[in-house]
């Protein structure tokens, strides 16, 4: 076990995910950012495809970004209430910063769909240790945005789809640590 706090593992084990909602100023600079995103962009990638995108989207983006989620949510719900409407503007206003990680596979290619899409889930995943590492706190959000087509569209078209909104920025307050499971409920010893 390591003690020193600034040693990697420490820092990979101190990584919390935060609350989006709960996130304030300061978000990650144009600098901090791109060296986010290149960190992001070292993961595992069978075939060198790079089969996913980063889309920053702007602070002054998000008005844009809460009217296409509104708009495709009224258009599928037409019976959707004010609340629900509501929370669809809250997510696209909050944490200081936001990118959309798209999952891009290449569907010709030999490499199997499936491992280009665990190497988007790992690319979101490196992106929350690098904001981590540059002291930032990351939320990965999906929800009905996520999943939405015509969202999906305002971003790129299929085959691609939402990874995750990685939201950004400084926690407003000490991060809870969470539940972790007992690793002797989920790793075992391979009986041959």
């Amino acid at each position: 076990m390591f003690n020193d706090t600034h040693s990697p593992l420490s820092l990979l084990t101190t990584r919390r995910s935060g609350k989006p909602r709960d996130m304030v100023a300061p978000g990650p600079s144009a600098e901090q950012m791109q060296a986010i995103l290149q960190v992001a962009a070292r993961t595992p990638d069978h075939g060198k495809l790079a089969p996913w995108r980063f889309v920053v989207v702007g602070e002054g983006q998000r008005d844009q970004l809460a009217q296409v989620i509104t708009d495709a949510y009224r258009a599928e719900r037409p019976q959707a209430t004010k609340v629900e409407v509501d929370a669809l503007v809250q997510f696209a206003h909050q944490a200081p910063a936001l990118v959309v990680v798209l999952s891009a596979p290449h569907p010709t290619s030999k490499i199997p769909v499936w491992e280009q899409e665990l190497s988007a889930g790992a690319a979101c995943m490196n992106l929350l240790h690098a904001a981590h590492a540059q002291g930032f706190v990351g939320g990965w959000l999906t929800g009905w945005p996520a999943y939405s087509d015509a969202v999906r569209d305002a971003f790129g078209a299929a085959p691609e789809r939402i990874a995750g909104f990685m939201f950004l920025g400084t926690p407003e307050r000490l991060l809870d640590e969470r539940p972790r499971p007992d690793l002797g409920a989920v790793v075992s010893e391979w009986g041959g």
